[in-house]
């Protein structure tokens, strides 16, 4: 059992996926910090401010309703989808690209190349 649990734990399936636990919480960060510090204040720039938080508010029987704050979170949203397909999915497709390119069987050598190889192995022996 306690060989069965040690297979488990130090495993290659269970290291690669905390490795890639580990991993996708930094690209998380990264992007986060992008859309924070790069993206919304650049709406900023555009819009006057950096949130719709206080925008669109109207109070109706003293209960408001945030439209500014939701369109603030799916600005942020579309920036972080962006940046995620952008900075992860594109390079991780291209490398899947290449992958698949290397792992295509090689071409045969021309029939020049072969007949030479023929004639050199009867001259060897």
């Amino acid at each position: 059992m306690l060989k069965e649990f040690k297979e488990f734990a130090f495993g290659g399936n269970l290291i690669e996926l905390a490795v890639a636990f580990v991993m996708a919480g930094a690209i998380g960060a990264l992007i986060t910090a992008l859309v924070d510090n790069i993206i919304m204040p650049l709406v900023g720039i555009i819009f006057g401010q950096p949130s719709f938080d206080d925008v669109l508010d109207p109070a109706i029987n003293d209960s408001v309703i945030r439209f500014g704050s939701f369109i603030t979170a799916l600005v942020s949203f579309a920036a972080i989808a962006f940046g995620v397909f952008y900075f992860v999915v594109k390079p991780y497709r291209a490398y899947q690209a290449r992958v698949a390119a290397g792992s295509e069987a090689p071409a045969p050598p021309p029939e020049d190349i072969v007949l030479l190889r023929e004639i050199a192995a009867k001259v060897g022996k």
